[in-house]
């Protein structure tokens, strides 16, 4: 194609031009894909961190204390959504530990440990022990054990809500990473948490469950509440409880996109303004090649042709650089508690790849229209 051929010519003869505007590309896909990433993975590991290992979906008795009863129907009702992907019936009740003189209230959640994993993953997080619960055993955190100095195999002195005493024996001590977690949780044998309450065997305080897709928690609260299998029973979802967590992440990704729109605007202006330069340099060139037959619509492509190489060009190098700085990123923070490691969004990158190539495009629209509206009488007179 002419137009090609001589847009080829055009970039061959000014390097540097070619070279800059293709960089200035390069930078703010660049950009764009790290930044992209960063943020989606920040809030990937803050959701995992808060509610990732933990219920997401909690029914409950629509009076307090009362247990819920598990029976099949609502087993029935709660498996049929196919979001949820993990249910779990437990028993919570309060408990005080005591040590000496020293006294701090203790949470305790009763389940088979198989079960509790599928949302606690306690076996994954033992930093002391083994992961059992037994008989007469209790999993602790690791804050907790701190502070009162226990161990794997120590006894732990715990009195029951009724007001009896209880001597449980340490089995493990995990590790959830929330200070709140790790100070006040533990988790027992669920026969034994059964007979403290007074429940039978299919009665529980709560049942836990979690979604595929943690956002998509309200959507499923709000269809169970209308289930008829679940009339009088509680729904409640992790966004209602982490009103502060969502405004975080919703602020995040706000600021993700105002500062990713800004780098595009500033690369197309860039981009727009060069090559306005560059057809007022090929105004000459662009009239003799008019003179000697090429129609209006093929003088514009050639500027269209210019920037569709450029944006090509300047989007593929800005996506490896993106590449670069997240496997750098990942490498410099595989051995720190303080970094998360970055998962590149491979939808993400394709579009950044694809907006950056536009951007290119619709930025030598002024350009081109210049140019297929010059008149080569004029500009050969012009000299």
């Amino acid at each position: 194609m002419l137009s090609l051929s001589i847009a080829v010519r055009f970039l061959r003869k000014s390097p540097a031009q070619s070279v800059l505007i293709a960089a200035g590309i390069a930078v703010g896909i660049g950009i764009q894909v790290f930044l992209g990433s960063l943020i989606t993975s920040l809030q990937a590991s803050l959701v995992d961190e808060t509610i990732g290992n933990s219920p997401q979906l909690v029914v409950t008795a629509g009076a307090d204390g009362e247990p819920v009863s598990y029976t099949p129907q609502l087993e029935r009702a709660l498996k049929a959504r196919d979001e949820i992907t993990t249910i779990v019936p437990t028993r919570r009740f309060s408990a005080i530990f005591r040590k000496g003189q020293e006294s701090s209230p203790l949470q305790l959640t009763g389940g088979p440990l198989d079960r509790l994993d599928t949302i606690y993953d306690i076996s994954g997080r033992l930093v002391a022990g083994e992961a059992s619960l037994d008989a007469g055993e209790v999993l602790v955190g690791k804050d907790f054990a701190d502070t009162f100095g226990l161990t794997p195999g120590d006894p732990a002195s715990v009195v029951l809500p009724n007001g009896e005493p209880a001597e449980l024996t340490v089995a493990g001590v995990f590790d959830f990473g929330s200070a709140a977690a790790n100070s006040a949780t533990a988790f027992v044998n669920g026969g034994e948490a059964a007979t403290v309450l007074g429940f039978s065997a299919d009665e529980y305080s709560a049942v836990d469950a979690q979604v595929d897709d943690v956002f998509g928690s309200e959507d499923v609260a709000t269809d169970l509440r209308a289930d008829p299998a679940l009339s009088g029973l509680t729904v409640t979802e992790w966004q209602e409880q982490n009103a502060d967590l969502l405004s975080a992440l919703r602020s995040q990704s706000s600021s993700s996109y105002m500062i990713q729109f800004f780098v595009l605007v500033a690369v197309a202006l860039g981009i727009a303004s060069t090559l306005a330069i560059s057809a007022v340099q090929k105004t000459r060139q662009i009239g003799i090649l008019k003179a000697m037959g090429m129609k209006d619509r093929q003088s514009g492509r050639i500027f269209l042709w210019q920037a569709l190489i450029l944006g090509v060009s300047g989007a593929a190098v800005g996506v490896a650089a993106g590449l670069g700085l997240i496997a750098l990123f990942t490498i410099i923070g595989r051995d720190s508690e303080s970094l998360f490691p970055i998962t590149p969004q491979v939808g993400f990158i394709a579009i950044s790849f694809v907006v950056g190539v536009l951007v290119a495009v619709v930025s030598s629209f002024v350009p081109s229209r210049r140019t297929s509206r010059l008149d080569p009488i004029e500009v050969i007179q012009g000299g």
